[in-house]
């Protein structure tokens, strides 16, 4: 019981697949009993040359640090948490990496905290969060900047072979807009990108369930169109998040797409009493 409001806190599932077999899985997700948090970590070849920790490690670590902060500060704005946290993370690996190398580790950021009687939502970079609405279709928050962006680069990018010297020179243009005005931001080493993510909030009433995915997991809807997001918080209701992990990966293999890490947390119960 908080401030005589009613309980605080939900119940999340969560699931997560690594692209593949023996590859690290370099999204996160985790939770407390009042808040959730999704990233995506983002890197390409030449990265392990910048940062020894990798970009597993900086998704695993601005997670960890934005669970701490978010659950014992609660009447910090969801911004400054985020800011506060790349700055920990950019910290702790200063010293040993380039942090501020264009290629050093990345990563998109969606959370979620319930506070008196709202959602306070937070997305930076491409992940999701889908807000079902009790009357209504689904609220859906995104940060469409990268994906506009990357859309002019992509002739350029599937013009040549995949991991050789053009590609990745193409690959770096793209990057050059990364945390630039104009361009698109992520958690990377700036805590100011914070500032630009997409907030808002949302009574609790109004709703009956909330999901973070990343964009590996969003292909369901955005890539494959296999369900629209009403269809989407339907399947979850009645199978959870690894039924909608599978139909990716069957679309995937269907289609020949590479597959991407898919993360998933699943809110519901929020608030009740």
């Amino acid at each position: 019981m908080i401030g005589g409001r009613g309980r605080q806190d939900m119940r999340v599932t969560m699931t997560s697949a690594a692209a593949r077999s023996g590859r690290a899985n370099e999204d996160f997700t985790g939770a407390v009993p009042t808040a959730a948090v999704l990233i995506d970590g983002a890197g390409i070849s030449g990265t392990e040359s910048i940062c020894r920790h990798g970009v597993a490690w900086y998704a695993r670590s601005l997670g960890g640090s934005l669970l701490s902060l978010v659950s014992r500060e609660r009447d910090r704005g969801l911004s400054a948490v985020l800011a506060e946290a790349i700055e920990q993370v950019t910290d702790d690996h200063r010293d040993t990496c380039d942090v501020a190398d264009p290629i050093s580790p990345s990563a998109t950021v969606a959370m979620l905290r319930l506070s008196d009687g709202l959602i306070e939502y937070l997305v930076l970079g491409d992940s999701f969060l889908v807000l079902d609405t009790a009357e209504g279709a689904p609220l859906v928050v995104s940060d469409p900047r990268e994906v506009i962006i990357s859309r002019s680069y992509e002739p350029a990018l599937e013009a040549v072979a995949n991991g050789s010297e053009e590609y990745r020179r193409v690959l770096g243009e793209l990057r050059a807009n990364r945390n630039q005005p104009g361009g698109f931001w992520l958690a990377k080493d700036d805590p100011r990108a914070a500032d630009e993510a997409i907030t808002g909030s949302c009574p609790i009433s109004e709703l009956t369930g909330a999901v973070l995915l990343s964009n590996g997991a969003s292909r369901i809807v955005d890539r494959f169109r296999l369900a629209d997001w009403p269809g989407v918080m339907a399947v979850l209701a009645s199978s959870g998040p690894a039924e909608i992990i599978r139909r990716v990966r069957q679309a995937e293999a269907h289609h020949a797409v590479a597959a991407d890490d898919a993360t998933i947390a699943h809110c519901t119960d929020l608030g009740e009493a």
